[in-house]
């Protein structure tokens, strides 16, 4: 049931062009702006139990002046994950959810089973050809198994794979891109964005803001 709707969103919302019929070169040459993720449209997720995964990547694009700003990448990841944790906290969510800090203790507690939620291998998430009900490749999918495997009530795994700063207006905007995945079948179901509201100066408003878009997505306050 949720695969059905997972899958309608991710044409509506989808990263890739490719997820919803278009093409790679058509996705590069149109270079569209972030749709806007409309409120209660992951509304399904909010009585799942859930795995939010800590955010995996940042960057700042080469035509935006807010490097030094930005600063430290890893930092202005914790950042992120900190603002996601509180915005979703706010919903009532922290006992619905499982956050990047659960994962990091029941890493410690079992180390040498479990999965770094810190050294997933990510990467061919950010892709721009990763498509809707495309598999996963490994090591990634034997590593969400092991991962949910230390909780049982988990079915869904939500990843935040990278937070971008683009430029917007006269300033910039940070754009996270998202990604479910049912760790079972290691299938994604949706991949869609959330876009800050565009700022002049790189601040913490950004990252809250995506915060509290996801957030205002998946349940009402």
């Amino acid at each position: 049931m949720f695969l059905r709707f997972a899958l309608a969103l991710g044409c509506a919302f989808a990263v890739s062009v490719a997820a919803c019929g278009g093409s790679a070169s058509q996705t590069q040459a149109q270079t569209p702006a972030p749709r806007e993720l409309p409120e209660h449209s992951l509304s399904g997720l909010a009585a799942q139990h859930v795995v939010l995964l800590p955010t995996y990547a940042a960057r700042v694009a080469p035509n935006l002046a807010w490097s030094s700003a930005v600063g430290r990448l890893s930092d202005v990841q914790k950042t992120l994950d900190a603002d996601l944790l509180s915005a979703l906290e706010e919903r009532s969510l922290r006992k619905v959810w499982i956050f990047p800090e659960d994962l990091a203790q029941s890493f410690r507690r079992n180390a040498s089973y479990s999965t770094d939620p810190y050294a997933l291998a990510e990467e061919p998430l950010r892709s721009s050809m990763l498509a809707v009900d495309q598999r996963l490749p490994e090591p990634l999918a034997s590593q969400l198994r092991t991962l949910i495997a230390l909780h049982e009530d988990a079915r869904l795994v939500l990843a935040p794979v990278e937070l971008r700063f683009e430029p917007a207006g006269s300033g910039g905007r940070g754009v996270l891109k998202l990604v479910l995945i049912d760790p079972r079948s290691s299938v994604t179901q949706w991949i869609g964005e959330v876009a800050s509201d565009p700022a002049p100066a790189y601040g913490p408003v950004i990252s809250a803001s995506i915060a509290s878009k996801l957030a205002n997505a998946v349940t009402a306050r």
